[in-house]
């Protein structure tokens, strides 16, 4: 939606057909020319084909890695399990990169483009009670990072965007404390302008992201029991 607008071409990606014709009708009311598919980021041989369409039909120039699920310890103690983290990964971190990587070659052969790649301020500390997510996150930060410096002298840009609390459906599924959660307008402005600025790195909020970053600096002791004051369970009944 912060994208919509007169003159702007909008590939959307979702598996929601009702929710993607909702949000291509809110971006079209703005002006925007949508393109939807129903895909899943999972299945690289159909994104790959997916974006090599569109990309043919109109050239990409940014290209933003947003689709993710959530896990963690429920209230029965019980945490992801193989499985549980094999979904995680399957989406948050190889959904990233069935995005990308198809996209790769084309950015480079153009000279041009950029990815922007949403990982989370949980990539800077594993959390006790999520460690499949923070760890997939932590892949896209690491990915992203790699990337920047790789396609730089290729003139492709890459930002890695690291957002906190914020309300959301996904984030309803969270129950516990979540220090200075933001409104989902606000986050969606903040996102979008570390974007369009072309940030490499963007820790949202940043004040959350300097305490992690401090947090991974102390012996990991002290680390843990400091991480361990903030306690959350995951309902996976709550999460869409």
């Amino acid at each position: 939606m912060r994208f919509a607008a007169p003159g702007v071409t909008l590939g959307l990606i979702g598996r929601d057909a009702m929710a993607l014709a909702a949000t291509a009708s809110s971006c079209a009311a703005q002006g925007a020319i949508t393109r939807v598919a129903i895909a899943d980021v999972t299945d690289g041989a159909a994104m790959a084909d997916l974006l090599a369409q569109w990309d043919n039909a109109q050239p990409i120039t940014v290209a933003i890695a947003s689709a993710g699920v959530t896990g963690g310890r429920q209230a029965d103690g019980r945490m992801d399990g193989v499985a549980g983290a094999r979904r995680l990964v399957e989406t948050n971190l190889l959904g990233t990169m069935n995005l990308v990587e198809p996209l790769l070659p084309r950015f480079q052969a153009r000279r041009a483009g950029q990815f922007a790649l949403i990982s989370s301020l949980a990539a800077l500390r594993g959390m006790p009670d999520h460690p499949a997510y923070c760890a997939t996150k932590a892949g896209v930060l690491a990915y992203g990072d790699a990337l920047r410096a790789a396609l730089r002298p290729d003139g492709v840009r890459v930002s890695v965007i690291m957002p906190g609390y914020f309300a959301s459906a996904l984030d309803d599924a969270w129950h516990g404390p979540k220090p200075l959660a933001m409104p989902l307008d606000r986050m969606a402005d903040r996102v979008a302008t570390a974007i369009r600025h072309g940030r490499p790195t963007a820790m949202i909020p940043r004040r959350l992201g300097l305490v992690l970053r401090l947090l991974a600096l102390l012996p990991s002791g002290l680390a843990d029991r400091l991480i361990a004051l903030n306690r959350l369970t995951y309902d996976p009944g709550d999460a869409p």
